[in-house]
């Protein structure tokens, strides 16, 4: 199965204080703020739905294509990319603007001060998904979150070109309302949601449950620690638990890894119970990393925590898949 990711594409900036915000605020003075931290250290990470979600199927095995916008600082992000098998043909670069950037300063506490800079993700609906895909079309297209006239022109773009595809709108749902959610769901071959953004989208929307299954075909809701449930078109339920994990580093893009990881055991014949099984590994490793993109997959280690977490069986056959 080709694979397109759209979605977003950012580096972000993580900052240590070592002391508390709130010792630094004067009541009273506060229309007049003007403050400087000084921080212990800075890490960079690579990060954005779409960059996160190509580059977990591009380590399962997969050549994605990834399609996005990106500003003239993207080089070695692509070549990043590029070294995990991952297609950025479909990455538009920006004249002007650098690529989106989330900054932020985290205290002793765990208060934070944090900034997004958009950047050229703002330019990402000026693509041309059809004229991306032209010379392959891809047998599935995943519309995660991005500028929303993105997500809205590549959703239209499917549609008219007769291409499946998964709709993942996620944190963008809080953005649009109720018209345009539904128009990025319907026809959707496959809905993913985690349990908070599925409650969302039903209060956006205005539809229930039945009427968002007529819109839909699979739908996939994760549901934190308590795992995932797969409903087929026939209203047949699938309940896969989490892998166990070791030590939880960062949350961040753990949804992003569940989502390649059933991608990938889809696209390799594998049921939905096998494909969000190797999600649910995927998402762990992820969990147990302090970036998105810094894990990696060792067929070994993931194959005997499978077996642990869901038996030798699961594990024998996702191993034989992947």
């Amino acid at each position: 199965m080709f694979i397109a990711v759209c979605g977003s594409l950012a580096t972000d900036h993580l900052m240590k204080f070592p002391g508390k915000f709130a010792d630094q605020l004067v009541a009273d003075q506060l229309e007049h703020i003007s403050l400087s931290f000084l921080v212990e250290d800075l890490v960079l990470h690579r990060g954005g739905v779409g960059g996160n979600i190509a580059y977990a199927l591009g380590v399962l095995g997969n050549e994605p294509l990834l399609v996005g916008a990106a500003g003239g600082d993207f080089d070695d992000y692509e070549a990043w990319l590029s070294e995990h098998g991952v297609d950025c043909r479909g990455v538009q670069r920006s004249q002007t603007k650098h690529t989106a950037r989330f900054m932020c300063t985290t205290d002793e506490t765990m208060a934070q001060l944090a900034t997004f800079y958009a950047g050229a993700m703002t330019e990402a609906g000026d693509i041309d998904l059809a004229a991306v895909v032209a010379d392959r079309r891809p047998d599935l297209v995943l519309i995660g979150a991005d500028d929303p006239a993105a997500m809205s022109r590549h959703t239209a773009a499917c549609r008219a070109e007769g291409i499946e595809f998964a709709a993942d709108p996620s944190q963008q749902l809080a953005r649009l309302d109720g018209e345009a959610a539904r128009d990025l769901i319907e026809g959707a071959a496959y809905l993913f949601t985690n349990e908070y953004e599925w409650g969302l989208l039903k209060q956006k929307s205005g539809l229930s449950d039945a009427q968002i299954a007529d819109l839909v075909g699979v739908r996939i809701t994760t549901l934190g620690s308590k795992g995932v449930d797969i409903i087929d078109t026939d209203g047949s339920v699938t309940h896969v638990n989490v892998v166990p994990v070791n030590e939880q580093v960062d949350p961040t893009g753990v949804g992003d890894g569940f989502r390649a990881g059933f991608l990938t055991g889809l696209s390799k014949g594998l049921n939905f119970e096998r494909s969000a099984q190797l999600g649910a590994m995927v998402a762990t490793l992820v969990l147990e990393c302090e970036s998105t993109q810094g894990w990696s997959w060792d067929p070994a280690a993931a194959r005997e925590r499978l077996s642990a977490a869901y038996g030798p069986d699961a594990a024998q056959e996702i191993a034989n898949a992947i």
